[in-house]
Parts: C-alpha cells; sequence; structure tokens
C-alpha cells in the first residue's frame, strides 16, 4: 500500500492524498487468539461486492471522531484494479485533515491501514513454509471495507507515503483518466 499527497496549483486550500491497496502482497505475521501465526493477502477485487453496495468512509488513524472523507459526498474515490484498490481522498480544513498532511508530508505518517470483515465463504486458508517454519496464510476473497486510515503502524509492508510535486500529479491524473475510460469502455461493451 502505498500514499501521497498533493495540492493543486492555484488551490492551496485543497490537498489530495492518493494511495492504493495492493493485492496479492503478504501482511506482517500476526497471531490469532489461539497465538496461531499467519500472514494474510487481499485477493484482486475482495472489496468489489462491498463498494457496489455501500459507503467506505476515511479515518485518521482509525478514530472514528476524525473523518476525513466518503465515497458518499465524494470526498473519498475509490478505484478497483487489477493489481491494487486506488484511492484519491481530498483532505477537510480540519484540525486533523491538517494534522494528516503535515505528518504526511514531514513523513512522521507512512503507512495505509484498512478495516474489514470477511463476509460469508470470503476467505481461504492454507499453509506456507517460511524461515524453516509452517505459517498458516489467509487469502481474502470477499470483504467489506468500511473505512481505510491513514496510519504510522500498517499490517502490510508496502505502505508508504509521500508527497508528490504538480507534474506527477498531473500524469498520475492523466493515467487516471485513461483508466476510468478503459474500465468505461469495457463496461460498455460488457452491456452490449
Amino acid at each position: 500500500m502505498s500514499l501521497e499527497i498533493r495540492q493543486t496549483e492555484g488551490d492551496s486550500e485543497k490537498r489530495t492524498i492518493t494511495g492504493s491497496i495492493k493485492y496479492d502482497s503478504e501482511s506482517q505475521v500476526m497471531r490469532d487468539w489461539y497465538g496461531d501465526e499467519f500472514v494474510e493477502v487481499i485477493a484482486p477485487g475482495a472489496f468489489s461486492e462491498f463498494m457496489r453496495e455501500n459507503n467506505t468512509i476515511s479515518l485518521w488513524c482509525h478514530r472514528t471522531d476524525q473523518i476525513l472523507g466518503n465515497t458518499k459526498s465524494g470526498t473519498l474515490r475509490l478505484f478497483d484494479g487489477a493489481a491494487e484498490l486506488r484511492f484519491e481522498l481530498d483532505l477537510p480544513n480540519s484540525s486533523w485533515g491538517n494534522d494528516a498532511y503535515e505528518s504526511i508530508q514531514r513523513g512522521d505518517v507512512d503507512g495505509v491501514s484498512f478495516g474489514f470483515n470477511i463476509r460469508t465463504n470470503g476467505d481461504r486458508w492454507s499453509k506456507i513454509e517460511r524461515d524453516g517454519k509452517q505459517l498458516y496464510k489467509r487469502t481474502v476473497l470477499n470483504a467489506t471495507l468500511p473505512e481505510i486510515s491513514m496510519t504510522p503502524f500498517a499490517a502490510y509492508p508496502e505502505n508508504e507515503v509521500s508527497v508528490r510535486s504538480l507534474e506527477e500529479f498531473k500524469a498520475e491524473e492523466k493515467r487516471s483518466l485513461h483508466e476510468y475510460r478503459k474500465r468505461m469502455l469495457a463496461l460498455e461493451l460488457d452491456l452490449s
């Protein structure tokens, strides 16, 4: 997962965080209630069903009293691709929105985390070997995605936060528009 900040030229108040949740990327080794160690991966499209039916919010460090954005209002936008779930978040002009901007820009907060629950038949377990010992591996196939948070402590090690320049922002915007048009065209072809 990665996280970046961009600020639009001529609009000093609008700051947008972009990031992604990488599919097929292993979490850190975790422990369940019984002490068994496991790693977790999110399968491509694991959140698709939930996103069609529900809203997702963005929180500052998983705090429900510090909402940064919402898909319902359009301040949080999700883009589900084959390799990752990308998001764009327009930060609010609030104390926690300003804290988020400053902390990410400085590199103090450099992670993306997300809250989820497994839906019915939404996971698959297997065993893997790592460093000479057996670990369980949970593949998340179908899950809820009620929230995405910026946090310094992320379970997935690919989390990163950085600040992007305007040129990088413009190039990413063009890529996003191109991907959106491709998805819309594919959808139209599927409906035909």
